[in-house]
């Protein structure tokens, strides 16, 4: 982003200051575009200096460190959200190519961030300060922009010594500050290597170009408004100068300039105005994260009465949403209900109201309406993955474990190497009396999580089950072989991604 690194954890949020940190590189490197918006390929060893494999890896050790560092959100509704967005953006961006995983800090902090492997990562705070669906969207545009040209691979091309885990500390380090490992030694190394690593990769003013001119593109390539961008830098230069003195150091390093917002409007101009109406889920996933802010539910609950008594909302149903959720949170359910039932009777087939409803009668007791009106929603609905993970969270509640394991398998098919997942699949594996599938699922959360020894383990031992179904353990031992070809690999190479094999070096 325009302000890349926020170096430490900054719990205070400044009101009003947009930060942003943007430690960055991406999969696949693919072919720009050569048109009036696109860059032309600048060419970088970068492109060839790593494994795809490689950096897959030092982002899933990337994301390792983020994990222990920050509250990562395990809200599936949430997260499907920002993911459905991030998606339309990687689509819309002619540049983009290999994967690209977005997921939510559940922080105050108005500030985004973007790793090794396509991670990014949005805070709670930063959808709140967005005025609209189109400022969030321009935001996480710059940030991909920065991943498909490599701005990171392309300064730490000269880092070839080190070992992936290193690697990875190293960026964690940077981008969150030094205290991401439990190893309270290795942490300080990478502190201190993170420091030069962060001089060396602040972002130019032609990587800050780059990244806003293919992020216009992919905004207006979107559908999104074009000029919200622009908007948004002038807000940041605004708040930049009446809380100067509270801002985080590259906020009064870097400032927003006249002329970048100048630039980013006339880039704007070239697209047209396009107005676009917020979509409800942007409404209702803002009303959400509202409603956690608040540490207390007494406090929740008294914000919602009070905006809706006064009529400041953007959206009612969303802010109704929120109050009922915060009604939920302070165990007043009869009350939440009655909010509940008036929102699905508006919106039916919305997952989140589906999802609070049956949540609301688990919490009194109605179980067996619960259960029944989430199968519909699922049957109904079955691209809906959130609705499969509350389904499969109330057979749980219900005591019907083996059928949970059964739903958030069908889940894992549509979308693997999720950590999250692999977590509740354990702990519903582990319920049912399931070892095959504890042993299998902990040891794909291992690997997801870059922990490469022990995941292979662990499916060894999965394996070594009694009983195991020929097609499970046809897709099991598939896996392994290619768990233990990239140990291998790694060994050949002495734990150095950027050391060439043999074979290569032929």
């Amino acid at each position: 982003m325009m302000i890349r690194m926020f170096v430490g954890r900054c719990r205070r949020l400044a009101l009003g200051v947009l930060a942003f940190s943007a430690v960055v590189s991406a999969p696949i490197s693919s072919p720009v575009s050569a048109d009036a918006y696109s860059l032309p390929d600048m060419g970088s060893s970068s492109d060839s200096m790593m494994t795809r494999s490689a950096e897959v890896r030092l982002g899933r050790l990337f994301m390792r460190s983020v994990r222990k560092a920050l509250p990562v959100m395990d809200d599936p509704l949430a997260t499907s959200y920002i993911e459905s967005l991030g998606a339309a953006l990687v689509e819309a961006d002619r540049t983009a190519g290999g994967s690209f995983t977005f997921f939510l800090i559940d922080e105050p902090v108005v500030n985004a961030f973007a790793g090794p492997g396509g991670y990014i990562g949005v805070y709670g705070g930063l959808v709140l300060a967005a005025e609209t669906e189109s400022e969030l969207a321009a935001v996480m545009a710059h940030e991909i922009a920065h991943v498909t040209q490599r701005h990171l691979m392309r300064s730490f091309e000269d880092q070839s010594k080190l070992s992936l885990p290193t690697m990875a500390l190293l960026i964690a380090a940077a981008v969150l500050g030094a205290q991401v490992s439990p190893d309270a030694g290795a942490a300080a190394i990478a502190g201190v290597q993170a420091a030069a690593l962060q001089r060396r990769i602040n972002f130019t003013r032609d990587n800050e170009k780059e990244a806003d001119r293919i992020g216009i593109q992919t905004l207006a390539g979107a559908g999104h408004d074009p000029f919200a961008m622009a908007g948004f830098f002038e807000r940041l230069a605004k708040a930049t100068r009446v809380y100067e003195s509270n801002a985080p150091e590259f906020l009064r390093t870097h400032p927003v300039t006249a002329d970048r917002i100048s630039d980013s409007l006339g880039r704007a101009e070239g697209f047209g105005v396009r107005q676009r109406p917020d979509s409800l889920r942007f409404q209702l996933t803002r009303a959400k994260l509202r409603e956690r802010s608040y540490r207390r539910a007494e406090q929740s609950v008294a914000h919602f009465e009070d905006t809706l008594k006064g009529g400041r909302f953007r959206d009612e149903i969303a802010e109704r949403y929120g109050y009922a959720l915060a009604l939920q949170r302070a165990r007043r359910f009869s009350e939440a209900k009655r909010e509940s039932d008036k929102l699905i009777a508006s919106h039916p087939s919305q997952a989140e109201f589906i999802v609070l409803d049956a949540e609301l009668d688990l919490a009194l007791g109605n179980s067996a309406d619960a259960l029944a009106h989430l199968k519909q929603a699922v049957s109904l609905f079955p691209g809906q993955w959130p609705l499969r993970v509350a389904y499969a969270e109330a057979l749980m509640s219900a005591g019907q474990p083996a059928r949970a394991v059964d739903e958030l398998k069908a889940v894992e098919r549509v979308r693997p190497a999720n950590a999250m997942l692999y977590e509740a699949l354990v702990q519903a594996a582990t319920k049912a009396g399931d070892r095959t599938s504890v042993d299998r699922y902990r040891a794909e959360k291992l690997y997801v999580e870059g922990d490469l020894e022990p995941a292979i383990r662990h499916l060894e031992l999965a394996l070594r089950r009694p009983g195991v179904p020929y097609h499970e353990a046809a897709q099991m031992q598939v896996r392994l072989d290619a768990w233990r070809e990239e140990e291998r690999d790694e060994k050949r190479r002495g734990g150095n991604p950027l050391r060439a094999t043999t074979s290569n070096a032929r």
